[in-house]
C-alpha cells in the first residue's frame, strides 16, 4: 500500500469512528434542598449555585445563620412538604429537629434525604461535610473546605505552654454548652477550659444568674443581646449584677449563632476565641 493509500484508509477509519461515537453531554450534577441553617452554610460552600433549589428559612436569620447576607440571593423554603417537593430537589439534606411530617412525605415519595445529628466533635463534623459534598458530587471541595477549617483552627490555637483560661458560654436565659459537645472542643483548641460543668451542666443546659454571680469563671462568653432586648431571657445578658463581678471576670463577645454549627463556621468561631483570649489576656496584664 503507497504512503497515499494508508492516509485515505486511516482517514476512513477515523470519520467512521467518529460517526458511531456518541456524542459527549455533561454528567447532570444534583440539585439540593437543605433544611438546617448548619447545612445550608456547608452547602453554599461546596455545591455550584444553580444546584442548591433552596436553603431553609434559618439562613437569612442573623441570630442563628452565619450567611445570613449571603443568603439572601438564595431561595429559600419554610421545610413543608409541598414547598419541598415542589423544588423537584435530587437530595434533601435535613436534621433531626427538621419537620418530621415533612421527613415521612419525602420517605413514601422516595426522594433521597440525608439525616444530620448536632456534631459533637471535629472529626464528626468531617464527616458531615464529606457526606454534604458527596450528595453533591463535589468530593473534592468537601477536602478542601475541611483544610481551610484545619487552617483556621491551627492558627487560633494559643502559644505552646500557655496555661488555659476558664471560661463559660453564656447565652441569652443563661444557655451553655457543656463539655463533649463541638463548642467544648472549640474552647479547648483555642486555649480555654470549659467549666460549665462546675454549675450542674452535663452537655447543654442554663446557668441561673445566681450560681454565676457566687462563682464567676475567669472568662464570660457571653451572647450579645438585642438592643430592643424584648425577652428577659435576653435582657439576662446585661443584667446589672454582672457588673458586681466584674473584677473577677472577663466578659467577651461569643454571638449566638456560632453556638450550633461546625462547616464554615468553625472558620468564624476559632477567630472569635482567639480574639476573645487576647482580649483577656490584655485586660490581665
Amino acid at each position: 500500500m503507497t504512503g497515499f493509500s494508508r492516509r485515505v484508509a486511516l482517514g476512513a477509519g477515523l470519520s467512521v469512528g467518529l460517526g458511531a461515537s456518541t456524542p459527549w453531554t455533561p454528567v447532570k450534577k444534583p440539585r439540593l434542598v437543605s433544611l438546617n441553617p448548619c447545612l445550608d452554610g456547608v452547602l453554599v460552600e461546596i455545591a455550584d449555585r444553580d444546584q442548591i433549589a433552596a436553603l431553609s428559612h434559618y439562613a437569612r436569620d442573623p441570630q442563628q445563620s452565619s450567611i445570613a447576607e449571603r443568603a439572601k440571593s438564595y431561595p429559600m423554603t419554610y421545610e413543608s412538604a409541598e414547598e419541598v417537593i415542589a423544588l423537584r430537589p435530587d437530595v434533601v439534606l435535613s436534621a433531626a429537629h427538621s419537620s418530621p411530617a415533612t421527613r415521612a412525605a419525602l420517605k413514601r415519595l422516595g426522594v433521597r434525604a440525608e439525616l444530620f445529628k448536632v456534631p459533637n466533635s471535629w472529626a464528626e463534623n468531617q464527616e458531615d461535610i464529606r457526606r454534604i459534598a458527596a450528595a453533591a458530587g463535589e468530593v473534592a471541595r468537601g477536602e478542601v473546605l475541611i483544610a481551610r477549617i484545619d487552617r483556621a483552627l491551627a492558627a487560633a490555637a494559643p502559644p505552646p505552654g500557655s496555661k488555659p483560661l476558664e471560661a463559660l458560654v453564656f447565652q441569652p436565659n443563661g444557655f451553655a454548652a457543656g463539655e463533649g459537645t463541638l463548642v467544648d472542643e472549640m474552647l479547648k483548641r483555642t486555649g480555654f477550659v470549659n467549666v460549665a460543668s462546675r454549675y450542674g451542666l452535663k452537655k447543654w443546659g442554663n446557668v441561673p444568674l445566681e450560681r454565676l454571680l457566687a462563682d464567676p469563671p475567669q472568662v464570660l462568653l457571653a451572647g450579645q443581646a438585642r438592643p430592643d432586648a424584648p425577652t428577659w431571657a435576653e435582657r439576662m445578658l446585661n443584667h446589672p449584677a454582672l457588673a458586681a463581678v466584674s473584677d473577677r471576670m472577663t466578659r467577651a463577645t461569643f454571638p449566638e449563632r456560632l453556638l450550633y454549627c461546625g462547616g464554615p463556621t468553625l472558620i468564624d468561631t476559632a477567630a472569635t476565641l482567639a480574639a476573645a483570649r487576647r482580649q483577656v489576656l490584655k485586660a490581665r496584664a
